[in-house]
């Protein structure tokens, strides 16, 4: 067989992620869904474990717009008039009636002049940073930035990369004062979300607002937002309302809180027309399907309205409901008012005792172990979700309440 010794290293590589604790694994599998009724959320089923239901508290579906009747028939009412796929990239003839109704959405519901949907928030930000870096550009992030982020870091090539300790804005500043470049470019999450924390969006405005005339080119600022839109903020607008500052570009998914697919920038319309014109993940990938594009359009309707008001009142409850609960049963946590709820458990091997007690009971948690996150930090990360109800929190509460520490 040709590849019989490079499969042999490929084997090797994977079993000694698995020895380091770092590989994924196999994945759980759903095969159904047990929809919510009698005052529960919805229930998953896994292959292999026959009848048994499992309460999902590690999904990024925060508003439960996934499985809303509305954005169901939205997307298949799309779907029945255009088909499964837009049949080419965009400049071609990939672009939708739909596709452009959700980019002028987009671009008022975050007061912005224009928006650009692409197939996900990771070829958003690929797509966004690397065209923005010349070689005279001093690129400065956050050390705990997503993986995203760091790859188009990584694919940039800008004069100088500066990398400051987690939201640490005296580091910021330092890099800000003593970079070289024509322009600065300042990327960060909104939300980092392992566990819950925000970026203090308005110091960090601040910042590139003072050290702006020393850029002939600006000091720029990119936030993504990817765990913040939808789940954050009072009506949903993530940390830019949280903080009161707005960003100067705006990089966030359709397939968080919106329960959709795809992803998006928004920013200036000088700045639109130009991603256009130079984003690789826009131009030489087809984009979301027509369906998905209205079904997002219609998750963003619901939330920019009454409904979602309470759906975020909801949310903002039960996360509220499990923090407290967690604090009563004498567990440590990261205070916030993010639904990701990380319960710290400072040990590994307890970490994973912890996550396989909570499977038994039919709850499905994800554990960060040494070296995935620092040795002390172990943790497990919670994400709440406005489909879950009191009761569903309470389950959970109990299951961990009667876990052996």
């Amino acid at each position: 067989m040709p590849t019989d010794r490079l499969d042999r290293t490929l084997r090797a590589h994977v079993a000694a992620l698995a020895d380091q604790g770092t590989a994924k694994g196999a994945e759980k599998v759903i095969t159904g869904v047990k929809a919510s009724g009698k005052g529960r959320g919805p229930r998953f089923f896994l292959a292999g474990e026959g009848e048994k239901t499992f309460l999902k508290m590690n999904s990024n579906n925060y508003l439960g717009m996934a499985m809303r009747p509305e954005v169901v028939a939205a997307e298949e009412e799309a779907t029945r008039e255009f088909g499964v796929g837009p049949g080419a990239v965009r400049f071609i003839s990939g672009s939708y009636r739909q596709h452009t109704e959700l980019e002028g959405r987009l671009a008022a519901f975050h007061g912005r002049q224009a928006a650009m949907i692409t197939s996900s928030a990771y070829a958003s930000v690929l797509g966004t940073v690397v065209p923005l870096v010349t070689k005279e550009t001093t690129l400065i992030s956050d050390e705990l930035n997503h993986n995203c982020i760091i790859n188009a870091m990584r694919l940039a090539r800008p004069q100088e990369k500066k990398i400051y300790r987690h939201l640490d804005m005296a580091e910021l500043e330092r890099a800000l004062a003593d970079g070289t470049g024509k322009r600065a470019l300042v990327v960060t999450d909104g939300i980092f979300s392992m566990r819950g924390s925000h970026a203090p969006l308005d110091k960090i405005m601040e910042l590139a607002r003072s050290y702006d005339e020393r850029y002939e080119e600006n000091v720029t600022v990119l936030v993504d937002d990817s765990h913040g839109i939808g789940a954050f903020g009072e009506t949903g607008r993530g940390t830019e309302e949280h903080a009161g500052a707005q960003a100067d570009i705006l990089v966030a998914t359709l397939g968080k809180a919106l329960g959709v697919n795809g992803g998006y920038v928004a920013g200036s319309s000088a700045l639109i027309a130009f991603l256009r014109e130079t984003t690789p993940t826009y131009i030489y990938s087809n984009p979301i399907t027509v369906g998905e594009a209205a079904a997002a359009s219609k998750s963003l309707e619901i939330l920019d309205s009454p409904t979602g008001e309470e759906l975020l009142e909801h949310l903002r409850e039960m996360t509220r409901r499990f923090t407290d609960g967690i604090l009563e049963l004498g567990w440590e946590t990261i205070a916030g008012d993010h639904p990701v709820t990380p319960l710290m458990v400072r040990d590994t091997a307890k970490t994973t005792a912890l996550v396989r007690h909570l499977y038994d009971q039919g709850i499905l948690a994800t554990g960060l172990n040494y070296p995935v996150v620092p040795k002390g930090d172990e943790s497990i990360r919670f994400q709440i979700s406005a489909e879950h109800t009191p009761a569903d929190i309470d389950i959970v509460l109990e299951a961990i309440s009667s876990f052996v520490k």
